[in-house]
Parts: structure tokens; sequence; C-alpha cells
């Protein structure tokens, strides 16, 4: 990866002196700091990690000179899950696709060759040109799903999450309530929308339910796991 890195710094020099960037010094200073980690950031962060650095730049410039980088091919900009911008390295000649943990947010990147070449495939079979993919897969990694094995309200799930129905609380009134909307214990649920304290909407199989807050909290329910 030094390597990489070497020959990123090289191809930044080049570009950005014969295309008379300003402020070239600074935003080099600012390439540096951001290939020196893995991570996928915003501005703020990347500002912070300059500061960290020694460096006082205002996030404007930091924004600007992120602009430059994803312009010339040394980063590339990303809105995961309708987030915060952030931005992650950009190597010619190499690609990743990245799993979302939807609980705590942390960004796993991986590589698989069998998924490349099938996607190519998929698209021939279709008579179909590729330019460019991207694939992010949502989920609940294995530290947040081993903290979160214990059933809990359903009222705390997100949307997009896949929740199993463990137990009814609240009594025989609100258990008979839920029976008779169709929902059963054991039931793979999926979360359509939560509005915290508002209703909410899941799905079992193809029918559609709308929960108050206050029933929606005597459900139990547990991860699926995969």
């Amino acid at each position: 990866m030094k390597r990489v890195h070497s020959r990123e710094k090289e191809q930044f020099k080049k570009l950005f002196k014969q295309e008379n960037i300003d402020a070239f010094e600074d935003r080099f200073k600012i390439l540096e700091v951001f290939l020196q980690t893995e991570r996928h950031l915003t501005v703020s962060e990347l500002v912070q990690l300059l500061n960290d650095s020694g460096y006082s730049f205002t996030p404007d410039f930091v924004r600007d000179t992120l602009k430059l980088m994803c312009r010339f091919g040394f980063a590339r900009k990303n809105r995961f899950d309708n987030g915060e911008v952030r931005y992650e390295h950009r190597h010619l000649g190499h690609h990743h696709d990245h799993m979302i943990c939807t609980k705590c947010k942390h960004i796993y990147e991986f590589e698989d060759e069998q998924i490349e070449n099938m996607q190519v495939q998929i698209a021939a079979a279709h008579n179909f040109h590729m330019l460019q993919h991207k694939m992010e897969i949502y989920g609940i990694c294995s530290k947040c799903l081993k903290d979160h094995i214990q059933p809990m309200s359903l009222i705390y799930a997100k949307q997009g999450e896949r929740m199993e129905i463990k137990e009814f609380t609240g009594g025989a009134s609100a258990h008979m309530r839920l029976l008779s909307m169709g929902l059963r214990v054991g039931d793979k649920i999926d979360i359509i929308t939560n509005l915290n304290k508002g209703q909410m909407v899941v799905a079992v199989d193809f029918n559609r339910y709308v929960l108050g807050h206050g029933l929606a909290q005597k459900i139990l329910v547990e991860p699926v796991r995969s």
C-alpha cells in the first residue's frame, strides 16, 4: 500500500501543478493526511485529523480540496444510507464494495472476485454494457449482533431491519389484539418505517401492519440471523 500511496502522491503533484491549482502545498498536506487513514471520512473528521497533525485549515478549504481530489480521481464521495457525505481513497485499478452496520454505522470494505465476475456475466446476458457499479450491504455486524442478542422492544428496531417476534408482553388484552391483527410469535417481520414515538409500519410476508408506539412496545423481537 505504501507503494500505491507514493504513486498517488506523484500523480497528485503532476496533475495539480499541471492544472495550476492554487495553494498546492496546503492541498498536498491534506492528501498526505487523507492517505494515512483507511476510514471513510466526513469533512469534519478530516479537519480533526489535520488538526491532530498540526495543520489548521478551514472546513471550506478542506471540502474544496476533496472536491478537486474527486475530480482528478484521488478520492470518491459516498453517502451511505442517505447519511453524511463521506470520502474514501480511490486507487486506480482497485475496486471494493461495502457492508454498513445499521447499529454502529461502521463501514466494512470487501472484495469478491466471484461477485465481480457474476455482475459482468449478468450484464452481458441482458446485452447491457456496464460502465460502473457499486454494492452496499446493510445489516448488523457481529459485535452489535452479540450486544443485542437479548430480546428488545420492537420500538428500538430500525428501518430496513428484519426481526423475529419472540414474545408479547402487556397482558391478555394486548396479546389478543396482536393475534387478531395477524401477528404471531415466531413471525419474521421487516421494518418498513419507524417514526420513533409515532406509528411504525412492519411487514410479515406480503402483509403490512401499522402499529402505534404503545402496541409496538409490547412486542419483543430479536434480529434475524442470515
